[in-house]
């Protein structure tokens, strides 16, 4: 079975209100995200890693210079699918229920979960993801370079910020802090990352 490219939860122009315009989700999804599924199913035809699941192949291929092609492309298929459902259309601002609790606890407060996100995503050099993760039972925020997930590190993502330039120059062009604001104000999809805590 060919990998294919899950839908996009919601359509091109959804969130046009919060700044992502349909343009970038044409590009975006249409072309990079597309693009990765195809690279993916030719580099992996006609061998055992055809017939794994996507999580299987990305933890099989990490860290295997040979594979290296393999490990970029399906990763980037899955943080992909997964940044498309960390937002959603008025979305942004604050938690509730236990996972508010639970940031409050790991972090101390909401604010210093966003003040540590949003150093995360500002800092991660070149291309690379924020990440929202559960580690041990812990709350944490990370970044990882390129298609590294943390899938690869035994931790459990909650949501994440796609923080290639591909993924906010057309509306915000080299302004990445206003787009990773943009994303906690007014596009993070809690309701999300609830369920990836409660699974």
């Amino acid at each position: 079975m060919p990998f294919t490219q899950a839908p996009l939860p919601y359509d091109f122009g959804a969130l046009e209100a919060h700044n992502m315009s349909a343009k970038t989700f044409e590009f975006h999804f249409g072309k990079h995200h597309a693009a990765y599924v195809t690279n993916l199913n030719n580099l992996v035809k006609d061998t055992p890693m055809a017939d794994m699941s996507l999580e299987d192949v990305i933890k099989a291929s990490y860290g295997d210079a040979s594979k290296a092609g393999i490990f970029n492309n399906a990763a980037q298929v899955w943080n992909h699918s997964f940044f498309w459902n960390s937002m959603k259309s008025g979305g942004g601002g604050a938690p509730t229920g236990d996972l508010a609790a639970k940031i409050d606890s790991d972090f101390g407060s909401f604010d210093a979960f966003k003040e540590a996100f949003k150093t995360a995503a500002a800092t991660q050099f070149g291309s690379g993801w924020a990440w929202l993760v559960l580690e041990n039972g812990t709350l944490k925020v990370t970044k990882t370079p390129n298609a590294e997930n943390p899938l690869v590190h035994g931790q459990k993502p909650l949501l994440t910020l796609d923080v290639w330039e591909h993924a906010y120059y057309l509306d915000f062009q080299n302004r990445r802090p206003d787009f990773i604001t943009n994303f906690l104000d007014q596009l993070v999809n809690w309701d999300f990352a609830a369920q990836n805590m409660a699974a």
